[in-house]
């Protein structure tokens, strides 16, 4: 016989204080009578709580009810939003992209600093811009998959007018203009900081699984980051946290389980099911640039995913693919130039060239390129959909966000013949800032549950 157990006193005004704090989280500001109605909780036990939190410096008065009259009836109270401060950066080859918010996930200021800069300049470049927004400062230029993707291999490009920064000095650069602009923002610290980093992140450890193919300043700003006294740390695979993103704000928000496949210089996967991130035994799940296809000259190996999904999918394999139909994309920054989809094209150059045309396929209906395009994505969505049965697959990254609804309805026409699974294909919508929006999410998480109790 099972015995009911009633929660202690401490544990129900734990319980309590969590979900008014989370409900002022969602919802912003709100009267007591506003929180009586949406918790179910009694006038003297909201009393309570609320002087409770506000003895803690976690809630206090925002105003009063436009739609009530003057009085404590009318009294808003909102969440501290400066009560903690908390960081997202996403680590890529070419440089760093961060941002400060505050408690509620606000942004405050950002900053990118470039591993190769023009000669002219060597300072990190500091802006105001929102990371969840459609911009690419913060889209991954690499994922999982550690060969042939321009995040995980060298240490910035080089060329005629560009200096490539010694990487200790881009260590130095980054923590300086986190402080900064953490200081900018009002911050006399940082709670937590979640990093996006390309490479494998062992899930029990939370380290970088540098196989030597990635730039040693990942690893060097990671133990920086890690040696500042009363900050966490919290490493995620950049793929990753833009699944977590996609879930949370993105195209995924009515799901628990979907698959994020990230389409841009490389390509992986992020897999949500029950609403849970899974990252595998060893922070591999999602590695899909290995995934032996057909049409591909060779198959992968354990270092090399050349012969995998990744050769047919990648930034490259599509701008061959496009040159091969005749493609060219229009102008897609100065007036007069063009990205053209040529082999030839350079690797730091594919990404943008993949999207530009894919993007002016879709604009002008090249029919037979993006069938033939989207059947080589099916291929891949089908391996995952066989064996996780996700329901849903959200196409991200360079690609996926320049195909659109367009380039996602022919992947799931093609998909719905390849798997005998009904799978939803949608295009993903949390922007190029993906990756940061996913880490300011997680380290917003992580905060919270310190402050706020709870899991």
């Amino acid at each position: 016989m099972t015995t009911a157990r009633t929660a202690t006193p401490s544990t129900a005004r734990a319980i309590n204080d969590r979900l008014a704090l989370d409900l002022l989280l969602e919802r912003g500001p709100l009267t007591a009578s506003d929180l009586r109605a949406l918790t179910g909780l009694s006038r003297p036990t909201v009393a309570d709580l609320l002087e409770r939190l506000q003895r803690s410096g976690l809630v206090a008065h925002a105003g009063e009810s436009a739609a009530l009259r003057r009085g404590p009836n009318a009294r808003l109270y909102g969440l501290v939003a400066d009560r903690a401060h908390l960081a997202g950066i996403d680590i890529r080859a070419s440089g760093v992209s961060l941002v400060v918010a505050d408690l509620t996930g606000r942004t405050l200021g950002t900053a990118t600093i470039a591993a190769s800069l023009p000669a002219a300049s060597a300072a990190p470049v500091v802006d105001g811009e929102d990371p969840s927004g459609s911009g690419d400062a913060g889209a991954p230029e690499s994922t999982g998959c550690s060969c042939g993707s321009g995040g995980s291999g060298g240490s910035g490009g080089g060329g005629a007018g560009v200096v490539t920064t010694d990487g200790d000095l881009l260590v130095e650069r980054t923590v300086e203009a986190l402080l900064a602009t953490a200081a900018e923002a009002g911050a006399g610290e940082l709670h937590t900081v979640a990093v996006g980093a390309p490479g494998l992140v062992d899930p029990a450890t939370g380290t970088l699984n540098n196989s030597g193919k990635l730039p040693e300043w990942h690893t060097k700003l990671l133990a920086a980051l890690r040696s500042r006294p009363g900050t966490e740390v919290i490493l995620e695979n950049e793929v990753n946290l833009a699944g977590i993103a996609e879930h949370r704000i993105g195209a995924a928000k009515d799901r628990r389980d979907f698959a994020l496949i990230w389409l841009g210089h490389g390509v992986g996967a992020s897999v949500i099911l029950d609403g849970r991130l899974r990252r595998g035994a060893s922070g591999g799940t999602g590695e899909i640039g290995f995934l032996p296809v057909p049409g591909t000259i060779g198959l992968p190996d354990s270092k090399k995913c050349d012969g995998g999904f990744h050769s047919t999918v990648s930034s490259a394999a599509i701008c061959e693919l496009a040159a091969r139909h005749g493609l060219r994309a229009e102008p897609d920054t100065e007036e007069g130039t063009e990205a053209e989809a040529e082999p030839g094209v350079g690797a730091e150059d594919r990404e943008p060239a993949a999207g530009a045309v894919v993007r002016r396929a879709v604009e002008t209906g090249a029919d037979d390129f993006l069938d033939e395009l989207a059947l080589r994505i099916a291929v891949g969505a089908s391996a995952i959909c066989v064996v996780l049965d996700p329901g849903c697959v959200v196409l991200g990254g360079e690609i996926g966000q320049a195909g659109g609804p367009e380039l996602a309805s022919r992947v799931e026409r093609h998909l719905s013949r390849l798997s005998p699974l009904a799978t939803e294909v949608r295009a993903g919508t949390a922007g190029g800032g993906a990756v940061l929006a996913g880490a300011v999410l997680t380290a917003g998480d992580a905060v919270r549950r310190e402050l706020f109790g709870g899991d």
